[in-house]
């Protein structure tokens, strides 16, 4: 797809592609300490996450937390916390990426019952923010800081 930002713009960003799901959400494809999975991209989750099931799949540490989850109409789950793991998204590569782990089945159940694929995960906030996204949906393109 052509890079719709301006010359300058484009050159201090990586192009990461990602598709429209039925449920209208963002879906990307990214790897988390070099093992690939898909995860949906959410401006309004403040952290990035994993379902529990994934632990061993993404090879993630995981400990005790104290704080609560909510989101989608879930509260109060317990969570877990893994630290220093590398995200990457096309080209594009973070090697210090805190992860917040907990049931996911909630968001999974509702996508399925869309005929949606389920995710492993959410790329939240603490991504977007810092590195400052833009999101083109004339493009479906996410573009992150380099």
């Amino acid at each position: 797809m052509k890079n719709t930002l301006h010359p300058n713009i484009a050159k201090s960003y990586q192009r990461i592609p990602f598709k429209i799901t039925k449920t209208n959400h963002l879906l990307v494809n990214a790897e988390i300490n070099g093992v690939k999975g898909k995860f949906i991209l959410d401006t309004g989750a403040s952290n990035s996450c994993v379902d529990f099931t994934n632990v061993e799949y993404f090879n993630l540490i995981a400990a005790d937390s104290k704080t609560k989850a909510a989101g989608a109409g879930a509260v109060g789950m317990l969570t877990k916390l893994s630290m220093a793991n590398t995200l990457k998204m096309s080209r594009w590569k973070f090697a210090d990426l805190h992860l917040v782990i907990f049931d996911l089945s909630h968001v999974n159940l509702a996508l399925t019952q869309h005929k949606a694929k389920p995710v492993q995960g959410i790329i939240g906030a603490d991504v977007l923010i810092p590195f400052e996204a833009i999101i083109d949906y004339s493009t479906n393109s996410l573009y992150l800081k380099k």
